[in-house]
Formats: structure tokens, C-alpha cells, sequence
């Protein structure tokens, strides 16, 4: 599973999703689903734009968790 760290980086940060919303040009809903890790795509260009507002590297914003193989 990917995890998205919005949640973590707008903590942070101490910013807001409408602060990130405006910095980044992303929807208001866009940024929700990442916070609440319910979007299902996430268009490179949001990647991009959300490092930049965090000054960040990839790995800050996804992290790879492995399923549990049964």
C-alpha cells in the first residue's frame, strides 16, 4: 500500500488544506482525498506542485508499506 503524508507534512508545517489548496493550484477536494488517503490517482504535476509548496523530496510525501502476505 502507498501511504500519502499530507496529513503529516500540513502538521508540520502547520498549514492548513486550503493554505496548501492555494499554494499548489490543487482543488480543495483534491488535497481532502489526499489528506484522508482516499484518492485513487494522483496526477504528477499535484506530486510536483506539492513538493515545491513543502520544499520537499518525494519520499517526504509517499511512503511504501508492504501488504501482509498471508
Amino acid at each position: 500500500m502507498i501511504k500519502i503524508k499530507i496529513s503529516d507534512l500540513l502538521g508540520k508545517n502547520k498549514m492548513t488544506q486550503k493554505c496548501l489548496s492555494e499554494m499548489t493550484g490543487i482543488r480543495p477536494a483534491t488535497i481532502s482525498k489526499m489528506y484522508y488517503e482516499e484518492v485513487k490517482r494522483i496526477d504528477v504535476k499535484h506530486l510536483n506542485n506539492i513538493c515545491k509548496a513543502f520544499n520537499c523530496e518525494i519520499s517526504e510525501l509517499l511512503e511504501y508499506i508492504p501488504d501482509n502476505q498471508k
